[in-house]
């Protein structure tokens, strides 16, 4: 699978009309704009991006933010709706947790749909995380 497949960590380097386009197929990212998605790109400090070998098509993606000890949070994880399936949100999450940014990290967590939690399960997520609750404080 990996043959067909290029992955990057260059947050540079990521077509960002493409993966403005791959998140408007996401109802959680649907509203994000390119000049929003390079600033995220910038103060990122994991970028997977999996683009096809023949044809350079922006296949999925995800990111992280760590402080390389405690935590670090995945985010964004989106494969192309016609290649879902495929493998590539696994090959997705391999280069992910890889990354030597997260090697010595002590919690990884991340945040997704309860019919997604089976797929994350493979990796070692639980949604066993204590007392501990998800809070949000939106802008505006």
């Amino acid at each position: 699978m990996e043959g067909s497949w290029q992955i990057s960590h260059d947050a540079a380097g990521v077509p960002v009309a493409d993966l403005v386009a791959l998140f408007g197929a996401a109802w959680w990212a649907a509203d994000r704009t390119e000049d929003d998605t390079r600033r995220m790109l910038a103060r990122s400090d994991v970028v997977v991006a999996v683009t096809e070998r023949r044809s350079g098509r922006l296949a999925g993606f995800a990111r992280a933010l760590t402080d390389e000890t405690y935590l670090a949070v995945i985010l964004d994880v989106v494969v192309a709706a016609d290649l879902r399936g495929a493998g590539l949100g696994a090959l997705i999450m391999e280069s992910v947790l890889g990354h030597p940014c997260l090697a010595g990290v002590a919690s990884v967590e991340l945040v997704c749909q309860p019919e997604m939690m089976a797929f994350y399960h493979r990796w070692g997520f639980t949604e066993q995380v204590g007392r501990s609750r998800l809070m949000r404080r939106s802008a505006g």
